[in-house]
């Protein structure tokens, strides 16, 4: 009897087995069959049971079960966003994790992350496309596992974030990106812009520093740091940035007209002038510099008639007529240079002023007249 009792335990113990190992062998063959519904049914019931979660069988299953349903235009309808795509990764790394890379199921799991990178990525752009941005992170975080050195997950990641405003999130993936040592103007260019939108001088100044760091001769990130010079009142130091600049961008007038504006500031007027010089041969359009030669010449004419003006009469007779002609000569290169100023922009009060009283000193009344009725009119 007691031989009998144990024979039974036996039997029932196998057959339990055989039912839970059934669960796996059922999902497979309904999946063979194309009834994924039925298949996932019965590979949720195996990973849940003792016998059988433990197996790397069970969680390839599961895998090519939630890919096939993903891949379903009948079945896919039943998985809520990125579910299909979450459950096929997760339980083909479980596979990986249970038995190695080198088992049967291993090398099969590692072959199907490979197709499933392509389905997640294409899972966050279309959820990009579609404004779900939560969803479309979650789907390249996923592909971001499946192939951690691959930068275009990252990439789109970067970019969704910033479609939704999620600054640090942004961050976090360009920062993942230069930890696998990519780089390009566009990621820098993008770092800038958030540090600008955040407003954070610190962190914009220490992304163009990055970034010419990477890329010495880019002119863009040349002319950010030039600017940042400027607007830190640090014109001295930001010359020798200039002249770089200008090395790299020789056709570029404005840097001429701001490196003649720094040298204005520092006194050195002559080397001003040859920089607005060059500035207008480049592009005689440009404003700033068409002014600033007006003025240089136009205080080298009124310095020369004050100093005519507290001569005695003993000096005048001996040189002061030389030195009025003289001014009227700069008075006369002035001219055509606040004359074009004005073209360019034909509201500007500093030009009119300007021309107002570069007429007057040349008799030129009726023309200065012009110039303060202009004036007048924008009161």
């Amino acid at each position: 009897m007691k031989k009998f009792l144990l024979t039974i335990a036996a039997a029932c113990a196998m057959q339990a087995a055989l039912a839970q190992n059934s669960a796996v062998t059922n999902a497979v063959l309904y999946q063979r069959q194309g009834t994924l519904d039925k298949a996932r049914t019965e590979i949720d019931k195996a990973v849940l049971n003792e016998k059988t979660k433990g197996k790397a069988k069970t969680w390839y299953t599961r895998g090519e079960v939630y890919e096939g349903m993903l891949g379903s235009p009948i079945y896919s309808k039943t998985l809520q966003p990125g579910e299909g795509a979450k459950l096929a990764f997760e339980s083909y790394q479980k596979a990986i994790e249970l038995e190695g890379k080198d088992s049967e199921y291993g090398k099969l799991a590692v072959g199907k992350l490979d197709n499933l990178y392509a389905v997640a990525l294409n899972a966050g752009v279309e959820n990009y496309n579609g404004q779900k941005y939560d969803d479309a992170i979650n789907s390249y975080k996923m592909a971001q596992q499946i192939r951690p050195q691959d930068t275009t997950a990252y990439l789109y990641a970067a970019y969704a974030s910033e479609a939704k405003q999620d600054f640090a999130g942004a961050k976090e993936n360009y920062n993942k990106l230069m930890g696998i040592n990519y780089k390009s103007p566009q990621m820098y260019g993008r770092l800038l812009q958030i540090a600008r939108q955040e407003k954070d001088e610190a962190a914009a100044r220490k992304v163009v520093q990055d970034a010419l760091a990477a890329y010495p001769n880019n002119k863009g990130f040349m002319l950010e740091d030039l600017n940042m010079e400027l607007s830190a009142g640090r014109g001295k130091q930001a010359l020798d940035k200039i002249d770089r600049a200008i090395a790299a961008d020789p056709t570029n007038a404005n840097l001429y007209a701001v490196k003649g504006s720094i040298l204005d500031q520092n006194k050195q007027t002559e080397q001003a002038f040859a920089a607005y010089k060059k500035a207008v041969e480049i592009d005689p359009n440009n404003f700033d510099a068409q002014f600033n030669l007006g003025v240089y010449n136009f205080n080298k004419g009124a310095d020369l008639y004050t100093k005519v003006s507290r001569m005695d009469q003993a000096a005048y007779m001996k040189s002061g007529k030389k030195m009025e002609a003289d001014g009227k000569k700069y008075f006369d290169q002035a001219l055509p240079y606040f004359e074009k100023a004005l073209e360019l922009q034909p509201k500007d009060q500093a030009t009119i002023k300007s021309l107002s009283r570069v007429y007057t000193t040349l008799k030129r009344n009726a023309d200065a007249e012009r110039m303060n009725k202009m004036l007048d009119s924008m009161k």
